[in-house]
């Protein structure tokens, strides 16, 4: 039985694609949408994955770092999914961050980014060198994209939660490269999503084009001259798509298409032939537009210098004291203190005051009566052989489980802080008494 579409949305589709690829179109909805992961190679290499994980995977063409696997696999349920060794991404959803092309030392912006996916490949594409500011207005979903972040081990990512539009006086010309995986009606998630023609009734047409056009326009502040820019949306509305890069390009006259790379089964714009559209009957994956923009070169750099302050030593003598302890050569870099939460703060980052920040840098922990306590993303950012004292878990034994439900392990060892990894890699912290290693894996993240 194929799915029931809304006679005006079917019909628009079949003009579209004519009849016999829309029958196709169609067909396709009703099989198993592909399944995807992509690999964290700031932890781990490709190869190594590969061989890590039970069962087979295939390669994604535009990721290299991506792959799909089987329906009836349940990576999310493995521990090595914990240790944030891959992310689960459907095929498509990797192609907008990949064509962004971002590059270690540059500053880097996700405009609309939560849940994070995208966002965690473009942590992995700057190495841990440069800025990744990651935004979402939608307070509901900011808890989701700092999971991801934290979680993918990134350590160069402030998170805030703002409009565009109040994002645009502090950045101004910025940005070298920027992101739009903008609100849309969601026509290419039908196969995926059980709600999305629901989604579509209430979204779809005029009310999503009016935001894209405002989160484009504010985008554009933002970036530098020279600076590239990938507007991508899940639908396969042309309002929503050609029809408003079109506008966008007669609005901002200094911005120019960049023509995007051919992947089998890639559909070139209908009119702006540098676009790309992604349809699930044509490629291994849901539905996806892609455009790439670069801004005009004019103009001098303009981008405002580091306006961040350091915090005085003294309330950070604490966790200081706890990185000359515990760390392998602790790394000079500016830590500051915000609503009472120890943070290293990335490198070139502008004041920030009057903006709704979530994540000011990467999370190192607290300050308890005059006693630093590590935080979750501290050890998640680092590599194991970053940490003096350390508790290597078996990943074939039931240890990992145990100790990621937030369980007591009854193990000696020297007493102190340990960094409890699992077959090398960092899952969180643990108190070592000397007899038993008293949990200190997050609440929130534990799996019961």
């Amino acid at each position: 039985m194929r799915m029931d579409l809304p006679e005006n949305l079917a019909a628009r589709l079949e003009s579209q694609l004519g009849k016999e690829e829309f029958d196709a179109f169609l067909s396709c909805l009703e099989q198993e949408p592909w399944h995807g992961l992509r690999c964290n190679t700031g932890k781990i290499t490709i190869s190594e994955l590969v061989k890590l994980l039970p069962f087979p995977m295939h390669p994604v063409p535009w990721s290299p770092a991506g792959f799909r696997f089987p329906a009836e696999e349940r990576p999310g349920k493995l521990p090595f999914y914990q240790a944030g060794l891959y992310y689960l991404q459907e095929p498509s959803a990797m192609a907008p961050a990949e064509m962004l092309d971002a590059q270690p030392g540059e500053r880097v912006l996700d405009l609309c980014a939560a849940p994070g996916g995208k966002t965690t490949q473009l942590a992995t594409a700057l190495s841990g060198e440069g800025l990744l500011v990651a935004n979402d207005p939608n307070p509901k979903r900011i808890k989701s994209l700092i999971w991801n972040l934290e979680h993918w081990g990134t350590t160069n990512a402030v998170v805030l939660n703002e409009e565009p539009r109040r994002l645009a006086a502090t950045f101004s010309g910025y940005f070298d490269k920027i992101l739009i995986d903008a609100p849309c009606s969601g026509e290419g998630m039908l196969r995926k999503e059980p709600g999305a023609i629901q989604s579509w009734r209430r979204y779809n047409g005029q009310a999503c084009r009016t935001i894209q056009d405002e989160i484009l326009d504010q985008a554009a502040l933002m970036l530098r001259d020279g600076g590239r820019m990938v507007y991508s949306t899940c639908t396969f509305n042309p309002l929503e798509n050609e029809d408003a890069v079109a506008a966008f390009l007669t609005r901002q006259p200094d911005f120019s298409l960049v023509s995007l790379p051919y992947y089998n089964g890639w559909k070139p714009g209908v009119t702006l032939k540098e676009c790309r559209q992604l349809w699930p009957h044509l490629v291994e994956g849901e539905g996806q537009f892609l455009a790439s923009f670069e801004k005009g070169r004019h103009s001098t750099d303009s981008r405002p210098n580091d306006l961040s302050s350091q915090t005085p030593g003294g309330e950070l003598e604490p966790f200081l004291e706890f990185i000359r302890t515990h760390l392998v050569s602790p790394p000079k870099a500016n830590y500051g203190i915000y609503h009472g939460h120890v943070y290293q703060r990335p490198a070139g980052l502008p004041d920030l005051a009057g903006l709704k920040v979530s994540r000011p840098g990467w999370y190192q922990g607290v300050i308890r009566n005059g006693r630093f306590v590590p935080a979750q993303p501290l050890a998640m950012g680092l590599m194991a052989n970053q940490f003096a004292r350390r508790l290597d878990l078996d990943p074939l034994g039931e240890l990992p489980a145990r100790y990621l439900r937030g369980e007591t392990l009854m193990l000696e060892g020297e007493p102190g802080w340990t960094l409890v990894t699992m077959g090398g890699f960092p899952l969180g912290f643990g108190r070592q008494t000397g007899s038993y290693l008293k949990n200190d894996y997050a609440s929130g993240w534990r799996k019961v």
